[in-house]
């Protein structure tokens, strides 16, 4: 057989086909993504459930798990319960929101991070995509003041591929305001785009936990740095990327966390031994200029040097 006419039959067989991203949608509670059927990520996205105090609980702000690369049924990130309940994987949110109505009346302590009365709620989706490159959805969000009422209205797209063994994860959202202007606020703790590791670090292996920052490098296991109003450094604000290393059953996983120079600026950063780390900022938003921000993670099994991590965060900010 010729060596041209063989080449073709290869390539033709079903076991040889390039493996596709691929979306599976459990109506109403959740879209799962796989890769060559070993899943990826979860978008969880059920409405809000007020019918007991733990149904909402559940069900309060839509977020986004990823699994441990390579594993068929482990989260890396966390959901519901567990210490802080309102630390859910990729999330987004701000902890002191107000604005101003048509009417010129202030609404003020609407709280769409911790969601004790304010929440988030998908709406539905607007595109759903995946090829072998990559996948992504948009996801149309409704953010609810303490009554019920909209104030606002996010597209939040998502996209995930691969580059090497590596997770990538890119965070888009446009948030558009109902109302003449809103004021989002917080603090690094508890605002902004965020990522929560699962509640086993806090339970197991926090001690373990060390981040990776701009100029110092890696730190000690154990050690973070958190933003202050009483000393606002260079180590906590405006960083370009960090990164966090994380150990789950005995495996190491590092999220490095980039951030778009086009985003709000300043923005200041938090670090938690248990695994949870961002930053946040202030804006304001109208409805004749909404918010846009972009980030991505990249999530690795095994470690990154600080160079890797700065390497994949010019490639970012470059494309």
């Amino acid at each position: 057989m010729k060596p041209l006419v063989l080449t073709s039959l290869l390539l033709a067989l079903p076991f040889l086909s390039q493996a596709e991203f691929a979306w599976t949608n459990t109506e109403g509670k959740h879209l799962e993504l796989s890769h060559d059927d070993t899943p990826v990520a979860r978008y969880v996205y059920e409405a809000i459930d007020e019918s007991t105090p733990e149904r909402r609980e559940e069900t309060y702000k839509p977020f986004c798990h990823v699994y441990r690369p390579g594993s068929s049924d482990a989260f890396l990130t966390k959901g519901p319960g567990g210490k802080f309940t309102h630390h859910r994987g990729i999330y987004y949110g701000f902890s002191k929101v107000s604005y101003t109505d048509e009417d010129g009346k202030t609404h003020t302590n609407i709280d769409t991070w911790h969601c004790r009365k304010a929440h988030q709620i998908h709406r539905r989706f607007l595109k759903q995509e995946a090829t072998v490159d990559s996948a992504s959805f948009t996801s149309l969000i409704d953010w609810l003041d303490n009554e019920g009422n909209v104030f606002a209205k996010e597209k939040r797209t998502m996209t995930f591929s691969f580059q090497g063994k590596d997770i990538v994860v890119d965070f888009d959202s446009t948030l558009k305001s109902e109302v003449p202007e809103i004021r989002l606020d917080g603090d690094p703790q508890h605002a902004g785009f965020q990522f929560r590791a699962h509640n086993d670090v806090n339970d197991k292996t926090k001690g373990k936990t060390y981040y990776i920052r701009p100029e110092t490098g890696a730190a000690k296991p154990g050690e973070t740095i958190n933003w202050s109003a009483k000393a606002d450094s260079d180590a906590t604000r405006d960083l370009p990327w960090k990164a966090m290393c994380v150990e789950l059953d005995d495996k190491v996983y590092t999220v490095a966390y980039l951030d778009s120079p086009k985003n709000p600026k300043p923005a200041r950063f938090s670090e938690r031994d248990y695994g949870r780390f961002g930053s946040y900022f202030m804006k304001t938003v109208t409805k004749q200029a909404p918010l846009t921000i972009d980030y991505r993670l990249v999530i690795r099994p095994g470690t990154m040097t600080p160079e890797e991590v700065a390497a994949l965060s010019q490639g970012f900010t470059t494309n």
